[in-house]
Protein backbone atom coordinates (compact mmCIF):
# COMPACT_ATOMS: atom_id res chain seq x y z
CA UNK A 1 0.00 0.00 0.00
CA UNK A 2 1.20 3.80 -0.81
CA UNK A 3 2.68 4.89 2.35
CA UNK A 4 1.53 8.56 1.94
CA UNK A 5 -1.84 7.06 2.07
CA UNK A 6 -1.39 5.18 4.96
CA UNK A 7 -0.13 8.39 6.88
CA UNK A 8 -3.10 10.37 5.34
CA UNK A 9 -5.63 7.70 6.66
CA UNK A 10 -3.98 6.80 10.11
CA UNK A 11 -6.51 9.40 12.03
CA UNK A 12 -9.17 10.70 8.94
CA UNK A 13 -10.22 6.96 7.60
CA UNK A 14 -13.78 7.30 8.78
CA UNK A 15 -14.04 10.80 7.03
CA UNK A 16 -12.36 9.34 3.91
CA UNK A 17 -14.50 6.37 3.95
CA UNK A 18 -17.68 8.91 3.95
CA UNK A 19 -16.31 11.15 1.35
CA UNK A 20 -15.71 8.02 -0.84
CA UNK A 21 -18.80 6.11 -0.46
CA UNK A 22 -20.31 7.36 -4.02
CA UNK A 23 -17.83 6.14 -5.58
CA UNK A 24 -17.88 3.10 -4.61
CA UNK A 25 -20.45 0.17 -6.00
CA UNK A 26 -23.56 -0.68 -3.94
CA UNK A 27 -22.31 -3.68 -2.67
CA UNK A 28 -19.14 -1.70 -1.06
CA UNK A 29 -21.51 1.12 0.16
CA UNK A 30 -22.48 -1.77 2.46
CA UNK A 31 -19.64 -2.43 3.94
CA UNK A 32 -19.04 1.18 3.98
CA UNK A 33 -22.01 1.85 6.41
CA UNK A 34 -21.64 -0.69 8.26
CA UNK A 35 -17.69 0.46 9.48
CA UNK A 36 -18.70 4.19 9.58
CA UNK A 37 -22.03 2.76 12.11
CA UNK A 38 -19.71 0.71 13.89
CA UNK A 39 -15.87 1.68 13.86
CA UNK A 40 -14.81 -0.18 17.28
CA UNK A 41 -16.65 -3.48 16.41
CA UNK A 42 -14.92 -3.81 13.19
CA UNK A 43 -11.40 -3.58 14.57
CA UNK A 44 -12.49 -6.44 16.79
CA UNK A 45 -14.10 -8.46 13.34
CA UNK A 46 -12.38 -11.01 11.02
CA UNK A 47 -13.61 -10.62 7.02
CA UNK A 48 -16.10 -13.14 7.46
CA UNK A 49 -17.73 -11.60 10.22
CA UNK A 50 -17.52 -7.98 8.95
CA UNK A 51 -19.22 -9.72 5.73
CA UNK A 52 -21.40 -11.21 7.20
CA UNK A 53 -22.84 -8.29 9.51
CA UNK A 54 -22.58 -6.06 5.77
CA UNK A 55 -24.78 -8.86 4.34
CA UNK A 56 -21.75 -9.04 1.20
CA UNK A 57 -19.37 -11.90 0.28
CA UNK A 58 -15.69 -11.55 1.69
CA UNK A 59 -13.92 -11.00 -1.42
CA UNK A 60 -16.25 -7.79 -1.79
CA UNK A 61 -15.19 -6.76 1.60
CA UNK A 62 -11.33 -7.06 -0.08
CA UNK A 63 -12.47 -5.26 -3.16
CA UNK A 64 -13.88 -2.39 -0.11
CA UNK A 65 -10.54 -1.88 1.38
CA UNK A 66 -8.79 -1.70 -1.87
CA UNK A 67 -10.84 0.66 -3.49
CA UNK A 68 -10.06 3.20 -0.50
CA UNK A 69 -6.14 1.84 -1.11
CA UNK A 70 -5.31 -0.54 1.74
CA UNK A 71 -4.01 -4.11 0.24
CA UNK A 72 -6.63 -6.39 1.97
CA UNK A 73 -8.61 -6.64 4.95
CA UNK A 74 -5.70 -6.60 7.64
CA UNK A 75 -4.21 -3.57 6.51
CA UNK A 76 -7.61 -1.80 6.57
CA UNK A 77 -8.50 -2.61 9.97
CA UNK A 78 -4.68 -1.90 11.24
CA UNK A 79 -5.21 1.82 10.46
CA UNK A 80 -8.79 1.68 11.23
CA UNK A 81 -7.56 0.85 15.31
CA UNK A 82 -4.61 3.26 14.38
CA UNK A 83 -7.14 6.19 13.80
CA UNK A 84 -9.65 5.22 16.81
CA UNK A 85 -6.73 4.94 19.30
CA UNK A 86 -5.05 8.20 18.48
CA UNK A 87 -8.66 10.03 18.14
CA UNK A 88 -9.43 8.77 21.58
CA UNK A 89 -5.90 10.01 22.71
CA UNK A 90 -5.80 13.47 21.20
CA UNK A 91 -9.12 14.87 19.60
CA UNK A 92 -11.60 14.44 22.36
CA UNK A 93 -10.88 16.69 25.65
CA UNK A 94 -13.07 18.01 28.58
CA UNK A 95 -11.85 20.42 30.83
CA UNK A 96 -13.02 19.84 34.55
CA UNK A 97 -13.19 22.13 37.71
CA UNK A 98 -11.05 19.04 39.22
CA UNK A 99 -8.38 19.42 36.69
CA UNK A 100 -4.87 19.62 38.14
CA UNK A 101 -1.84 21.58 36.08
CA UNK A 102 -0.43 18.56 34.94
CA UNK A 103 -3.84 16.99 33.92
CA UNK A 104 -4.79 20.21 31.92
CA UNK A 105 -1.80 20.63 30.83
CA UNK A 106 -1.81 17.35 29.10
CA UNK A 107 -5.36 18.20 27.71
CA UNK A 108 -4.70 20.84 26.08
CA UNK A 109 -1.66 19.53 24.16
CA UNK A 110 -3.19 16.71 23.62
CA UNK A 111 -6.20 18.15 21.80
CA UNK A 112 -3.94 20.84 20.18
CA UNK A 113 -1.73 17.80 18.60
CA UNK A 114 -4.86 15.97 17.63
CA UNK A 115 -6.12 18.90 16.35
CA UNK A 116 -3.11 20.00 14.30
CA UNK A 117 -2.18 16.26 12.44
CA UNK A 118 -6.13 16.28 11.25
CA UNK A 119 -6.12 19.79 10.14
CA UNK A 120 -2.85 18.94 7.99
CA UNK A 121 -4.33 15.54 6.74
CA UNK A 122 -7.76 18.02 5.82
CA UNK A 123 -6.12 20.26 3.88
CA UNK A 124 -6.51 20.16 0.12
CA UNK A 125 -2.73 20.73 -1.66
CA UNK A 126 -4.31 21.62 -4.54
CA UNK A 127 -6.23 24.61 -3.11
CA UNK A 128 -3.03 25.36 -0.99
CA UNK A 129 -1.50 26.13 -4.43
CA UNK A 130 -3.95 28.43 -5.18
CA UNK A 131 -4.18 30.29 -2.18
CA UNK A 132 -0.33 30.49 -2.34
CA UNK A 133 -0.32 31.80 -6.23
CA UNK A 134 -2.94 34.50 -5.32
CA UNK A 135 -0.77 35.50 -2.51
CA UNK A 136 2.32 36.22 -4.68
CA UNK A 137 0.71 37.43 -7.32
CA UNK A 138 -1.29 40.09 -5.55
CA UNK A 139 -0.85 43.90 -5.47
CA UNK A 140 -2.58 44.66 -2.09
CA UNK A 141 -3.05 41.35 0.64
CA UNK A 142 -5.62 42.18 3.78
CA UNK A 143 -6.15 40.33 6.16
CA UNK A 144 -9.81 40.37 8.33
CA UNK A 145 -10.61 39.06 11.40
CA UNK A 146 -12.77 39.50 14.62
CA UNK A 147 -11.78 38.36 18.42
CA UNK A 148 -9.39 35.68 18.93
CA UNK A 149 -8.46 35.88 15.05
CA UNK A 150 -7.54 39.34 15.30
CA UNK A 151 -4.29 38.01 16.55
CA UNK A 152 -3.88 35.42 14.03
CA UNK A 153 -4.41 38.75 11.43
CA UNK A 154 -1.69 40.77 13.05
CA UNK A 155 0.85 37.98 12.54
CA UNK A 156 -0.06 37.49 9.06
CA UNK A 157 0.70 40.72 7.90
CA UNK A 158 3.72 40.72 10.05
CA UNK A 159 4.68 37.61 7.87
CA UNK A 160 3.98 38.40 4.76
CA UNK A 161 5.49 42.19 5.26
CA UNK A 162 8.69 40.46 5.36
CA UNK A 163 8.45 39.25 2.38
CA UNK A 164 7.90 42.19 0.69
CA UNK A 165 4.16 42.03 -0.03
CA UNK A 166 2.06 45.09 0.60
CA UNK A 167 0.15 43.78 3.59
CA UNK A 168 -2.04 45.14 5.79
CA UNK A 169 -4.63 43.59 8.80
CA UNK A 170 -7.87 45.17 10.03
CA UNK A 171 -10.14 43.85 13.40
CA UNK A 172 -12.16 46.77 13.11
CA UNK A 173 -15.51 46.79 11.23
CA UNK A 174 -15.10 50.89 9.77
CA UNK A 175 -11.49 50.27 8.57
CA UNK A 176 -12.36 46.99 7.16
CA UNK A 177 -14.81 48.72 5.17
CA UNK A 178 -13.03 50.90 3.80
CA UNK A 179 -10.63 48.47 2.62
CA UNK A 180 -13.25 46.54 1.29
CA UNK A 181 -13.86 49.24 -0.92
CA UNK A 182 -10.65 50.29 -2.47
CA UNK A 183 -9.68 47.46 -3.46
CA UNK A 184 -10.04 45.98 -6.69
CA UNK A 185 -9.14 43.31 -9.24
CA UNK A 186 -5.42 41.60 -8.36
CA UNK A 187 -5.87 42.70 -4.80
CA UNK A 188 -6.28 39.47 -2.15
CA UNK A 189 -8.34 39.14 1.23
CA UNK A 190 -7.48 36.85 3.51
CA UNK A 191 -11.02 36.70 5.97
CA UNK A 192 -10.11 34.25 8.84
CA UNK A 193 -12.60 33.05 11.42
CA UNK A 194 -13.07 30.40 13.58
CA UNK A 195 -16.84 30.06 13.20
CA UNK A 196 -17.11 31.59 9.54
CA UNK A 197 -20.68 33.14 10.92
CA UNK A 198 -19.52 36.63 11.92
CA UNK A 199 -22.09 39.33 10.68
CA UNK A 200 -19.44 42.42 10.45
CA UNK A 201 -16.68 39.66 8.71
CA UNK A 202 -19.57 38.73 5.79
CA UNK A 203 -20.71 42.58 5.24
CA UNK A 204 -17.40 43.46 4.53
CA UNK A 205 -16.04 39.99 2.48
CA UNK A 206 -19.41 40.62 0.37
CA UNK A 207 -17.75 44.06 -0.43
CA UNK A 208 -14.40 42.59 -1.49
CA UNK A 209 -16.53 40.31 -4.03
CA UNK A 210 -17.81 43.48 -5.38
CA UNK A 211 -14.77 44.69 -6.12
CA UNK A 212 -13.56 42.11 -8.16
CA UNK A 213 -11.18 41.07 -5.43
CA UNK A 214 -9.59 37.44 -4.22
CA UNK A 215 -11.34 36.24 -1.21
CA UNK A 216 -9.93 33.57 0.69
CA UNK A 217 -11.17 32.30 3.40
CA UNK A 218 -9.64 30.67 6.46
CA UNK A 219 -12.56 29.21 8.10
CA UNK A 220 -14.86 25.68 8.69
CA UNK A 221 -16.79 24.35 5.48
CA UNK A 222 -20.30 24.72 4.87
CA UNK A 223 -20.32 28.09 6.56
CA UNK A 224 -21.57 31.35 5.26
CA UNK A 225 -18.15 32.74 4.77
CA UNK A 226 -16.86 29.52 3.35
CA UNK A 227 -19.23 30.27 0.49
CA UNK A 228 -18.64 33.69 -0.26
CA UNK A 229 -15.06 32.46 -1.02
CA UNK A 230 -13.35 32.24 -4.05
CA UNK A 231 -10.77 30.10 -2.42
CA UNK A 232 -11.75 28.56 0.33
CA UNK A 233 -9.42 26.70 3.24
CA UNK A 234 -11.67 24.85 5.09
CA UNK A 235 -10.37 24.52 8.61
CA UNK A 236 -12.87 22.46 10.76
CA UNK A 237 -11.49 22.27 14.92
CA UNK A 238 -13.26 20.14 17.18
CA UNK A 239 -13.19 21.48 20.64
CA UNK A 240 -14.40 22.04 23.92
CA UNK A 241 -15.65 25.96 23.44
CA UNK A 242 -16.86 25.97 27.04
CA UNK A 243 -13.90 26.10 28.44
CA UNK A 244 -11.03 26.36 26.06
CA UNK A 245 -12.16 29.51 24.67
CA UNK A 246 -11.48 28.50 20.44
CA UNK A 247 -7.42 27.97 21.68
CA UNK A 248 -7.16 24.97 18.96
CA UNK A 249 -8.20 27.16 16.23
CA UNK A 250 -6.16 29.88 16.73
CA UNK A 251 -3.27 27.78 16.73
CA UNK A 252 -4.14 26.04 13.88
CA UNK A 253 -4.68 29.54 11.97
CA UNK A 254 -1.10 30.47 12.48
CA UNK A 255 0.04 27.35 11.43
CA UNK A 256 -2.26 27.72 8.22
CA UNK A 257 -0.53 30.97 7.52
CA UNK A 258 2.56 29.86 7.60
CA UNK A 259 1.76 27.27 5.46
CA UNK A 260 1.22 30.21 2.81
CA UNK A 261 3.68 32.84 3.62
CA UNK A 262 6.83 29.49 3.26
CA UNK A 263 4.55 28.93 -0.02
CA UNK A 264 4.26 32.52 -0.95
CA UNK A 265 8.27 32.61 -0.46
CA UNK A 266 8.92 29.55 -2.16
CA UNK A 267 7.16 31.28 -5.19
CA UNK A 268 9.17 34.89 -5.10
CA UNK A 269 12.76 33.13 -5.41
CA UNK A 270 16.10 33.72 -4.59
CA UNK A 271 16.00 37.31 -4.36
CA UNK A 272 13.38 37.13 -1.58
CA UNK A 273 15.61 35.30 0.35
CA UNK A 274 18.37 37.47 0.03
CA UNK A 275 16.17 40.76 1.59
CA UNK A 276 15.44 38.38 4.21
CA UNK A 277 19.03 38.24 4.80
CA UNK A 278 19.11 41.60 5.03
CA UNK A 279 16.41 42.05 7.47
CA UNK A 280 17.94 39.34 10.03
CA UNK A 281 20.78 41.82 9.88
CA UNK A 282 19.58 45.12 10.22
CA UNK A 283 17.17 43.50 13.28
CA UNK A 284 20.99 43.08 15.36
CA UNK A 285 21.71 46.18 16.24
CA UNK A 286 18.23 46.05 18.10
CA UNK A 287 19.42 42.90 19.83
CA UNK A 288 21.58 42.60 22.97
CA UNK A 289 24.50 41.05 22.45
CA UNK A 290 25.54 39.38 26.07
CA UNK A 291 29.10 39.44 24.50
CA UNK A 292 29.03 43.02 25.36
CA UNK A 293 27.94 42.52 29.08
CA UNK A 294 30.68 42.40 32.04
CA UNK A 295 30.62 39.52 33.91
CA UNK A 296 29.59 39.66 37.40
CA UNK A 297 32.84 39.55 38.23
CA UNK A 298 34.30 42.26 35.76
CA UNK A 299 31.20 44.30 36.70
CA UNK A 300 32.02 44.00 40.47
CA UNK A 301 36.06 45.31 39.58
CA UNK A 302 34.35 48.50 37.60
CA UNK A 303 32.43 49.55 40.80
Amino acid sequence: MNSRVYELNSFNLLKSIADSREKLRKSEQKVADYVLANPNDVIHMRIVDLASEANVSEPTVVRFCRALNYDGFQDFKLTLAQGLASNASFEKFSMDSKDTVIEFKQKIFDSMIGNLINIREQLDPETLEEAIDALAKANRVEFYGFGASAPVCADAQHKFYRLMVSAAAYSDPHMQTISAVTLRQGDVVVAISQTGRTKDLLHTVRLVKETGATVITLCPGTTPLADLATIPIHVDVEEDKDLSTLMSSRVVHLVVIDILAVGVAMKLGPALFDHLKTIKRSLRSLRQNDRLLPTRRQSDNND
